[in-house]
C-alpha cells in the first residue's frame, strides 16, 4: 500500500513505497489513539477550513480539530478520537459536519465541531469497494476491467487501513459523497450510517488519485491527478472523464455564482469553463505557484490561494479573470475560508493566519 509522505498544500503526495508491518500498526494504532491537546495547536500544520454557522472549524495533522467563534481570532482544540491527519472539512449548518483524512477516516460532527465520531475507515472503506466490484463482475460488459477492479480491491484489504481521503461535500445533513486515493469514492444518503463504493460509477480508468469536489444543483464535478476531471449530471450517482485542458494535477475545483467552473492546479495553472466542463480557457496568473485551494466567497465570486500564500480572485467579468488579491503572505497556505465579518483565515504549515476584512493586510 503506498503511503503519504509529503504534504503540498491540501493534496498530499503518494509514494510508491510498500507499508512495513511497523508503519501498518502505526496506522491502526493512530485509529485507536485520541488527538493528543497541544499547546500550540493553532501553529501546528493544518490542512483544511470550513464554517459552521458563524463558527470556524480548522483540521489538520495527528487529529487536530481546531474552533474560532469569534472570526479566527482565537482558537480552542476540540474533542477528536483518532490522531491521524485530517485533510478535508465541511460543514451544511451550525451543527452538522464532517471531516476526511489518513487511514480513510470519516468522523462526523454533530455539535459544532466539540465533539466527532468515527464513521468510517480505511480498512471498513476497502471491504465496501471490494464487496461492489465482486457484485459487478458478472454484470460488467467489459470483464477484464472488471477483474482488475476486484484484484486492486483485494490488495487494499490485505495493505490495511491506510486509505487517504482528499475531499468531502455534502449537500444536506444526509447526501454526501467522499473520494480519495486510488479513484475511492463513496456516498452516503444517510447522513454517514453507512456508505457505498461508487468507484464503479465513475469513469476513472487509471484509478487517479482524487482530490477535490465541488457541485451546483444536480452537476458535480471531480478532480484529481494528471489532469483528471469529471463531471456528474445526476447529482452525483455517476461521473463521465471530461477531456482535460491540463496533464497536470488539479488540487482545487469551485464554481461561481453564475455557473463557471473554475479548475486549478500544478505550477499556477488555472482554466475557466462557461460550459459545464465541455470546453476550457486558460486563466492565466503572473505566479507559478501551484494552486491549493479555491473557495466561493459570500459575494459569488471565487478566492484562489497558492502555495505561496499569494491570494487571487474573480471579478464580474463574463469570463473567470484572476487579479491578485492583497500582498502574498511568503509561505506554505493549503486553504481559505471567509468567515462571518467578511475577515480571511488561512491554514498552511505554520498554522493559521487571519486577513483583516478591510484591505487584506495578514494578523497573526
Amino acid at each position: 500500500m503506498n503511503r503519504f509522505c509529503q504534504v503540498v498544500g491540501r493534496l498530499m503526495c503518494l509514494m510508491a513505497l510498500p507499508l512495513c508491518h511497523a508503519h501498518a500498526a502505526t496506522v491502526g494504532d493512530a485509529l485507536e489513539t485520541p488527538a493528543m491537546q497541544a499547546p500550540q495547536a493553532k501553529s501546528a500544520v493544518l490542512l483544511d477550513l470550513a464554517r459552521a454557522g458563524a463558527r470556524l472549524v480548522a483540521v489538520g495533522e495527528r487529529g487536530i480539530v481546531l474552533l474560532s467563534d469569534d472570526n479566527g481570532v482565537s482558537w480552542r482544540q476540540a474533542a477528536v478520537p483518532v490522531s491521524v491527519s485530517l485533510t478535508a472539512v465541511q460543514f451544511v449548518d451550525a451543527q452538522t459536519g464532517w471531516a476526511v483524512g489518513h487511514a480513510g477516516v470519516v468522523l462526523a460532527s454533530r455539535d459544532g465541531g466539540e465533539h466527532w465520531v468515527v464513521q468510517l475507515d480505511g480498512l471498513r472503506a476497502a471491504q465496501l469497494e471490494l464487496a461492489a466490484a465482486r457484485q459487478q463482475l458478472p454484470l460488467a460488459n467489459d470483464q477484464d476491467a472488471a477483474a482488475a477492479r476486484v484484484q486492486t480491491a483485494e490488495r487494499l484489504v490485505g495493505d490495511g487501513a491506510d486509505k487517504p481521503f482528499l475531499a468531502v461535500q455534502f449537500v444536506d445533513a444526509r447526501h454526501g459523497l467522499i473520494v480519495g486515493a486510488y479513484g475511492l469514492a463513496f456516498r452516503t444518503d444517510d447522513g454517514g450510517s453507512t456508505w457505498q463504493s461508487i468507484a464503479g460509477q465513475i469513469d476513472n480508468p487509471t484509478g487517479a488519485h482524487l482530490s477535490a469536489i465541488t457541485q451546483q444543483g444536480q452537476h458535480w464535478f471531480l478532480a484529481g491527478e494528471q489532469g483528471y476531471l469529471a463531471r456528474s449530471d445526476d447529482a452525483g450517482q455517476s461521473f463521465t472523464q471530461l477531456e482535460s485542458p491540463y496533464m497536470g494535477s488539479f488540487f482545487t475545483v469551485q464554481m461561481r455564482d453564475d455557473g463557471v467552473l473554475l479548475v486549478a492546479g500544478l505550477k499556477g495553472n488555472a482554466f475557466a469553463s462557461r460550459d459545464l466542463g465541455q470546453s476550457f480557457q486558460p486563466a492565466p496568473v503572473s505566479m507559478p505557484v501551484s494552486f491549493s485551494d479555491a473557495i466561493r466567497t459570500d459575494d459569488g465570486q471565487l478566492l484562489l490561494v497558492n502555495q505561496s500564500g499569494a491570494l487571487f480572485r474573480t471579478n464580474s467579468q463574463p469570463g473567470a479573470t484572476l487579479v491578485p488579491y492583497g500582498k502574498p503572505l511568503g509561505k506554505p497556505v493549503s486553504s481559505v475560508i471567509q468567515a462571518a465579518d467578511g475577515s480571511l483565515t488561512l491554514a498552511g504549515f505554520t498554522g493559521l493566519t487571519r486577513l483583516s476584512p478591510s484591505n487584506a493586510n495578514a494578523s497573526e
